[in-house]
């Protein structure tokens, strides 16, 4: 099994505090006899004015590595196959990259960065750490 990000309880009661329900932690699938994947977290929420419900699908990173460069290129990889599983197993979800208002700060407003997410329709939440809390999201 493989382990949480240092940031996955964070994450999870960021969402809570936003009005999310956790569904799922892990969010698994199993799309072949060798292919199986666990997106960190699946969450609901009622959207009251038009009484229906939006779930996404979220994965934490950290970046805490050596090089915030190479842990992009795993992150955005990881990313676009999570899509693709999602939009074969689940549709409905809308898929999230959950970062740290710290990283968003140091590395992701970079201009690079910044066409890469727009190019691949990467969308983000940022949260900040001590407080728990989501400061940003990002479609």
């Amino acid at each position: 099994m493989s382990a949480k990000d240092i940031f996955h309880n964070i994450v999870k009661v960021a969402l809570e505090k936003d009005g999310w329900k956790i569904t799922h932690d892990p969010l698994f699938f199993k799309l072949s006899e060798q292919i199986r994947i666990k997106i960190d977290l699946g969450a609901q929420k009622l959207i009251s004015a038009e009484k229906d419900e939006q779930k996404i699908a979220v994965e934490v990173k950290s970046f805490i590595g050596v090089s915030a460069i190479s842990e992009f290129h795993t992150a955005v990889g990881q990313f676009l196959n999570y899509r693709v599983a999602l939009e074969q197993k689940d549709s409905e979800r809308v898929l999230y990259l959950a970062i740290s208002q710290d990283i968003y700060q140091e590395f992701f407003i970079d201009s690079f960065i910044q066409s890469v997410l727009e190019r691949y329709e990467i969308k983000l939440f940022v949260f900040h750490v001590q407080k728990q809390e989501i400061v940003l999201w990002k479609n």
